[in-house]
C-alpha cells in the first residue's frame, strides 16, 4: 500500500513539471545549445528543488496560501515577471553561438537548475492545491505521516522531476536536427506562453 505514495509522488510531480517554466526552458536551451549531459545536471538539482518546494508546501499548506490570496502585491510582482520575461523572450535576437556558450560556461549548471527550480512561485501554489486535492481523496498526507509514506512521496517527486525535464531534453535533440534556428523559434514560442500566461493572471486580478 505505501508503494501507492511513490506512485502518488511521481504522478503529481509529472503533472506539475509538464507546462513550461524556467527549469524545462534551461534544460531545453543548454540541450540545444551545449549538450544533454549538461542539461541533466540543471535537471539534477531542480528535483531537489521540487522535493524542498513541495515538502514547504507541506508544511505551511493553507498559511501559504492565505499568503498568497491575502497579498495582490506579491500576484501583481509575478504578472509583471511573467509579462517581462515574455517579452525579453519574444523580442530577444538570436546570438552568435560562441558567445552563448562561453557565457553559459561562467555559471554551474547545478546552481542554475536549483536557483530556478527554487524561485518558482508557481510550483510552490501548484503543490498546494495539489495536497488538498490528494487529502480530499482519502490519501491522508501530513508531516506526521510514517516516514516510510514520506520517503516514498518525496522519492516519487524528485524522480518524476527529473524524469520530465530528461523528456524535455530528449524532445529538444529530437527537434533540433529538423528545424533551423530552434533557439529562436523556442523562444519566441516560450515568450508568448509567458505573456499569454501574464495576461490570464492580470485578468483574474482584475475581478
Amino acid at each position: 500500500m505505501v508503494i501507492l505514495y511513490l506512485i502518488l509522488g511521481i504522478i503529481a510531480s509529472i503533472i506539475g513539471a509538464l507546462p513550461l517554466g524556467a527549469s524545462n526552458i534551461a534544460v531545453i536551451n543548454t540541450t540545444i545549445k551545449q549538450n544533454a549531459k549538461q542539461a541533466f545536471k540543471i535537471a539534477v538539482t531542480a528535483g531537489i528543488a521540487e522535493v524542498i518546494l513541495s515538502y514547504y508546501a507541506l508544511h505551511c499548506n493553507m498559511v501559504v496560501k492565505d499568503f498568497f490570496d491575502h497579498n495582490k502585491w506579491l500576484q501583481i510582482i509575478i504578472v509583471i515577471a511573467l509579462m517581462a520575461v515574455g517579452s525579453y523572450l519574444f523580442f530577444k535576437k538570436k546570438k552568435k553561438e560562441s558567445t552563448a556558450i562561453s557565457k553559459q560556461k561562467k555559471t554551474s549548471k547545478y546552481i542554475t537548475g536549483f536557483v530556478l527550480g527554487i524561485l518558482n512561485p508557481p510550483v510552490l501554489i501548484y503543490w498546494i492545491v495539489a495536497f488538498g486535492i490528494i487529502n480530499n481523496n482519502n490519501l491522508m498526507l501530513s508531516l506526521q505521516s510514517p516516514l516510510i509514506v514520506l520517503f516514498l512521496f518525496f522519492a516519487g517527486v524528485y524522480f518524476g522531476k527529473l524524469f520530465t525535464l530528461y523528456i524535455y531534453s530528449r524532445f529538444s535533440v529530437a527537434i533540433k536536427n529538423k528545424v533551423q534556428n530552434i533557439t529562436l523559434v523556442i523562444n519566441k514560442v516560450t515568450g508568448i506562453l509567458l505573456l499569454l500566461i501574464g495576461l490570464v493572471q492580470a485578468i483574474k486580478l482584475s475581478f
